[in-house]
């Protein structure tokens, strides 16, 4: 019998069909226009609406912001794993089965040609904190059934994302009232410091130990490995966030010897005040007004986050703010499933 088309809509496992909707829109931001990088201001935005809120258009609810990590695209939220449903899928099912309270989520964008914006404002990447608390709030509340109040609305992320969680929170507390931080950067001389080393070591074998060489080479570079190519670059992209060169936008300084590995130590300072476990202390009564801080981290997270976690939670039990601190058996990666509970978890604090 020959093949014939069929005119039947495809659903699981190749396509879902969601109880609420996902929005997918595109934005054009004013404070991202000129960048450093040159990277493009129009940007994805995508909006997931839970099955009580279309049901009943006068109600409103929470809304919840979720971060990516380093290289985070919005597509990629998209990517099926075999055998697993996606993160858009797994709350979707949590919002129809009435397993938490309604609230908006959105996904956030702040991608840049380096990787990632850590969601800082920065002189070599650009305004991508400002990008998000003052234009995608904004934006989302003007057009969906939000409560548009601080009081009410949360960040979600991993990673990257989860140090943004952490930071904007602390930084813009009167945007954001709750967060959670799944594996979040943070404790800098066990997170990031200790790829410096190997940092030196691919720059030494493949790109004549300069930093200028292997930027110079990376848009031409296929297939992108990274083991190589993306410890080379997320390292620069965190140095374009936390140590800016003020006479060169758009390059960084590094706070490292390219040559030894050797720290330089004004530099490797300004890293440091950005590290969580140090800005916690400084900032306690923005953190002493959040209604939530969820932490969790993988007891072997390849790159010491779970250790990150354990100092980040260790400040705030010292400033004698109330948290939560989860340690789960797991690495870094394959963790999406942990975020339907902690998302439950702000929707349940915000939705007072």
């Amino acid at each position: 019998m020959p093949l014939k088309e069929s005119t039947s809509a495809l659903r699981p496992p190749w396509r879902s069909v969601l109880a609420g909707r996902l929005d997918e829109l595109v934005v054009e931001s004013d404070l991202l226009a000129g960048n450093p990088l040159g990277d493009s201001a129009v940007r994805p935005l995508q909006v997931y609406v839970p099955p009580q809120l279309l049901s009943d258009p006068a109600r409103r609810a929470p809304a919840i912001y979720v971060l990516q990590g380093f290289t985070g695209r919005l597509d990629l939220w998209a990517n099926r794993q075999p055998f697993e449903v996606t993160l858009v899928e797994r709350l979707d099912a949590m919002f129809a089965a009435a397993e938490s309270p309604p609230a908006v989520i959105v996904f956030v964008d702040a991608w840049t040609r380096y990787g990632g914006s850590q969601f800082v404002n920065s002189t070599s990447t650009g305004r991508y904190q400002d990008y998000l608390c003052d234009e995608i709030v904004p934006f989302v509340d003007e057009r969906y059934p939000t409560l548009a109040d601080r009081a009410h609305r949360g960040l979600a992320g991993k990673s990257s994302g989860g140090y943004g969680a952490l930071v904007v929170s602390m930084l813009r507390p009167d945007v954001f009232g709750a967060l959670v931080s799944h594996a979040g950067d943070a404790l800098f001389e066990s997170s990031v410091g200790h790829s410096f080393p190997k940092v030196v070591r691919l720059l030494r074998d493949h790109f004549d130990g300069s930093y200028d060489a292997f930027l110079q080479a990376l848009p031409e570079i296929d297939p992108f490995r990274f083991e190589r190519h993306g410890v080379l670059l997320e390292t620069y992209a965190y140095a374009a966030c936390y140590s800016p060169d003020p006479e060169h936008p758009g390059r960084a300084l590094l706070p490292f010897d390219p040559a030894t590995s050797e720290l330089v130590p004004d530099i490797w300072e300004r890293w440091l005040a950005w590290d969580p476990v140090r800005l916690v202390p400084r900032h306690l009564d923005a953190l002493a007004s959040l209604r939530r801080i969820y932490l969790d981290a993988g007891r072997s997270d390849e790159f010491n986050l779970d250790l990150g976690a354990q100092a980040v939670a260790g400040q705030l039990t010292a400033g004698g703010i109330e948290h939560t601190l989860e340690l789960f058996d797991g690495g870094h990666g394959g963790m999406t499933y942990r975020y339907p509970g902690a998302i439950r978890e702000l929707a349940l604090a915000l939705a007072d």
